[in-house]
């Protein structure tokens, strides 16, 4: 007989249902199972005398048991799982469960120990089944405009970023590196003529980080496009993307999302654009916080989210792009506004208090490209591969590389994206 799921049964028809046992109560006369699909939960009912078979196998039952009952569903008034009641004919047990090892007050270290366990939390579950639809509706969109979906490497024989917080790994015969970033293959797309390329990738990076919002490996969704001639093109694009995407997620899961997560769908109509300078004049007017110019080259994270506060206040926005960044805190990549500019083309876009990406227009010229490189105190002859993509003619181009774990937290109103990745992967968490 075909498994039929929990929300699915039809009262007072025969059915097969499967699922894990979150209750046991084993009276005298009677037997009750509360038993748990993806879908929901439903009350199995047994009375001992009319069904000993079947008894004896409930009897061995604990929490977190896998089990089938075939048998069929009644109303009841005095049943108060949803006011059903199910009585079965027949029972298989798939799997005995030992004492579970964390309960839902067990520390958050303790639940990613055993994240196949946590995740049969329904509202767990729930927050991966959200994911699934934007990360749809983000490729929908990318796909409806005109991009190519790109696959780039995840080893590299160079860092994308040139620092230090890389995986060096040792392939064949040779060191190489799990990509921070597939920056360079964006880039070299650009560089083949593809004129528009995203992919959504993990992404690799070795900083000791201990915060609610990184991890060693993440996923990114990112982005590049030929012919622009500043960042707000790019910006447009991303503005555009993010409100068609909350629109469709509003529509299916507004409701659920706000019941659920407490968390209401906001759709902004423009997204403001405030130069770092601005910020930083912001900070001083309206807060009194007067930074030294020498050290105005970011945004620290209570930065973010002041100025998410600020942009919520003025603008009636959860998101704020923040704009032209002193080349000296960008990476090397990044294209001047002018010849002698100490500003940079790029842009961070920060939502609910956390940056969800930075973007950039990119130096293409090859000669100005390997001075930016050496000017960060990076040999350029290390990072020959990838500036040979600018010796054979390419368009000036630009793009971003987009959190999308941090971005689902935000939404769902998580505390951290280690509720949002599926296996989260940081300094002292390699299992499961």
């Amino acid at each position: 007989m075909k498994r039929t799921y929990i929300k699915q049964i039809i009262v007072e028809q025969e059915c097969r249902i499967s699922g894990w046992v979150e209750k046991v109560r084993d009276q005298k006369t009677m037997q009750f199972v509360v038993l748990k699909d993806t879908t929901g939960s439903i009350q199995i009912t047994i009375e001992k005398e009319k069904l000993p078979q079947i008894a004896a196998q409930i009897s061995k039952l604990t929490r977190g048991s896998y089990v089938n009952f075939v048998g069929i569903a009644f109303k009841s008034e005095f049943v108060k799982l949803n006011g059903i009641e199910f009585i079965p004919s027949d029972i298989e047990i798939e799997s005995i469960s030992e004492e579970l090892p964390i309960t839902t007050d067990s520390s958050q270290d303790l639940k990613l120990e055993y994240r196949w366990i946590d995740l049969r939390d329904d509202k767990k579950r729930l927050i991966f089944e959200i994911r699934t639809f934007i990360e749809a509706k983000m490729r929908e969109y990318f796909l409806n405009n005109g991009f190519i979906e790109i696959h780039s490497p995840k080893i590299s024989a160079q860092s994308s970023e040139g620092g230090a917080e890389v995986f060096q790994i040792q392939y064949y015969d040779q060191k190489a590196y799990l990509t921070q970033s597939p920056q360079f293959y964006k880039q070299m797309a650009m560089a083949a003529g593809f004129d528009k390329v995203f992919e959504v990738t993990p992404i690799y990076r070795a900083e000791r980080s201990y915060t609610a919002r990184h991890t060693a490996e993440a996923v990114c969704i990112d982005f590049e496009v030929a012919g622009v001639r500043s960042h707000h093109d790019i910006m447009d694009i991303e503005e555009s993307w993010i409100i068609f995407v909350l629109n469709e997620v509003s529509k299916k899961y507004g409701t659920i999302i706000e019941e659920a997560f407490g968390s209401k769908v906001l759709i902004p109509t423009k997204i403001p654009r405030l130069k770092l300078s601005e910020v930083f004049d912001i900070f001083k007017t309206a807060y009194g916080i007067d930074k030294p110019e020498s050290e105005q080259l970011d945004l620290d994270p209570d930065g973010e989210k002041l100025i998410c506060e600020y942009a919520k206040e003025h603008f009636d926005s959860d998101f704020v792009f923040v704009t032209d960044y002193p080349t000296k805190a960008r990476a090397f990549y990044s294209k001047r506004q002018s010849e002698d500019s100490t500003h940079s083309l790029t842009f961070d876009m920060l939502y609910r208090g956390w940056e969800l990406n930075s973007g950039a227009v990119r130096e293409t010229d090859y000669k100005k490209l390997k001075s930016q490189i050496e000017d960060k105190g990076i040999d350029s002859s290390k990072m020959e591969g990838y500036l040979s993509f600018f010796r054979y003619g390419c368009p000036i181009h630009g793009g971003l590389g987009f959190g999308i774990d941090r971005f689902v937290a935000k939404l769902l109103n998580q505390q951290s994206i280690k509720d949002t990745i599926f296996i989260f992967r940081g300094p002292n968490h390699i299992k499961p």
